[in-house]
């Protein structure tokens, strides 16, 4: 449902998620504020629908991921349903098979996707900011993921995608030891592309995301193929559907309004076509 200003809501009792568009952007807000964002299961069944929703709109050609309120991008997923969808083996299968479905449709996405962090960013707040394609935090985020602290099995997904984009040392602290690591610690591991002032972070990501939104989709969706494919073993790396999405680049009408925005001296209008 949408309300008065247009923005769509996903609700689960209190819990909800938000999704609406504003000039190109898409953004998808995490809104459980009594829990500091963490994710239920109701939350992540609506996660699919969402990046549905946002890949078959050719009017959103980026996504911002976003927690409400002031104390946290989301703090992990919501511990106290544990005991009722998790507590045995056919409900752990269940629950564990709704979070991969959510991740999946978000790492499957083609478009951008960035997240932005404030405040806990913490176990599934953290996998979640891993599936975004950067990251921008403000000065006051948190870094962690608890499982060690909890008895609980961290998938192998999270770990390789922790691995690539920091390193397997720093992987091995932040999940051994379960420490909290701030927005500087976050920035030197490699955690989040800027660390920024909390009062300036919405601006300064929707001003990326405006940039983005503005250049031509089917450079930007074949460049991030590419980026995909390089994290791949080579055996796995599908260069026929690199070419065939760079083929299309030179292929479409976006590439003749480059280049004759270029040569007028005018911001280009691109179509993604």
């Amino acid at each position: 449902m949408a309300d008065a200003t247009g923005r769509k809501t996903l609700r689960a009792s209190p819990e909800t998620i938000h999704f609406r568009k504003e000039n190109g952007v898409g953004w998808m807000t995490y809104d459980h504020p009594a829990k500091h964002n963490a994710v239920t299961y109701d939350m992540r069944c609506a996660i699919p629908g969402i990046m549905a929703n946002f890949e078959a709109d050719n009017d959103v050609r980026v996504v911002v991921i976003a927690g409400a309120g002031e104390s946290a991008f989301i703090s992990g997923s919501d511990i106290s349903q544990f005991s009722q969808k998790r507590s045995s083996e056919e409900s752990r299968k269940v629950y564990d098979e709704a979070s991969e479905r959510a991740n999946l449709a978000m790492r499957q996405f083609t478009k951008p996707m960035i997240a932005m962090i404030h405040g806990y960013c913490l176990g599934a707040g953290l996998l979640t900011a891993l599936l975004c394609d950067f990251r921008i935090a403000a000065e006051n985020a948190q870094f962690g993921a608890p499982p060690a602290k909890l008895g609980l099995g961290f998938g192998y997904s999270g770990v390789d995608d922790l691995v690539k984009l920091i390193g397997p040392a720093y992987t091995a602290e932040l999940l051994f030891t379960g420490y909290r690591y701030d927005a500087l610690e976050g920035l030197k591991m490699g955690l989040v592309n800027r660390v920024v002032p909390q009062a300036n972070l919405k601006n300064t990501v929707r001003e990326i995301a405006n940039s983005i939104a503005a250049n031509a989709p089917l450079t930007i969706k074949s460049i991030k193929t590419s980026i995909r494919n390089t994290q791949l073993a080579e055996n796995a790396r599908d260069m026929k559907e690199i070419q065939t999405q760079i083929d299309a680049c030179f292929a479409s009408d976006d590439y003749q309004e480059g280049r004759e925005a270029f040569m007028e001296k005018r911001e280009p209008l691109f179509t993604g076509k």
